[in-house]
């Protein structure tokens, strides 16, 4: 990657599949949004850029990547699939690239610590990673599995779709007062829909809501 190659990419901002670091100085924290890449369309994380996309770069940048890279090795599960490249600016400064891939093996999940099997899974909405909520862990599995989804098109389904034909979006605590259910089947309901093709969910920090297939994520 060129100097012009780097100064048209971070031209572009932060985005779904692009992040900017300074430093290493929060490793827990920064393995987040390459966990968010793996689990939704991968992405490229900069480490040695600032917030608004100056490449100042960092001093021994090697070092900087190292912390990284020990933060993935203990910290996430399963393993992410990444490769890194060094850009110099000067003698002494430089930027690391990392590059993640979209996994076939998420949902990815962020350890608290080395020593604990508990973590949390993030998805990528805009700029931003966010938890990934319950419903979008389950599709997310179970579209991995590759099997054949057994739908039956029944009255809540139908109140589902035809709410969306009226209306931009829904949440699962909309769906189950409109169709008066409880919120688990109201959830598993939306969930077949998402993987028949008929609705896509889209995450989103104040709570995810799902949208008829044809409709746009910018919505």
């Amino acid at each position: 990657m060129t100097l012009r190659d780097l100064q048209k990419l971070t031209a572009q901002g932060e985005s779904a599949t692009l992040e900017f670091k300074k430093k290493a100085n929060h490793p827990e924290k920064i393995v987040k949004e390459l966990v968010a890449f793996a689990n939704t369309k991968g992405g490229s994380l900069l480490l040695g850029v600032d917030d608004n996309g100056n490449l100042s770069g960092t001093r021994d940048i090697e070092g900087e990547a190292f912390i990284l890279e020990k933060a993935i090795q203990e910290l996430i599960r399963p393993k992410i699939n990444y490769s890194v490249e060094y850009f110099h600016l000067t003698e002494k400064k430089g930027i690391a690239i990392f590059r993640v891939q979209e996994s076939y093996k998420k949902p990815h999940f962020v350890r608290e610590h080395a020593n604990t099997r508990k973590g949390t899974a993030y998805v990528r909405f805009k700029d931003e990673s966010i938890q990934a909520s319950r419903e979008v862990r389950e599709i997310i599995q179970r579209r991995l599995k590759n099997k054949d989804i057994q739908f039956t098109y029944g009255e809540k389904e139908k109140v589902a779709v035809s709410h969306l034909d009226l209306h931009e979006k829904i949440t699962v605590s909309e769906f189950s007062q409109i169709a008066k259910t409880p919120k688990f089947i109201a959830s598993k309901t939306l969930i077949r829909l998402v993987l028949a093709n008929i609705l896509d969910v889209v995450p989103n920090p104040k709570g995810d809501y799902f949208i008829l297939k044809e409709e746009s994520y910018e919505n």
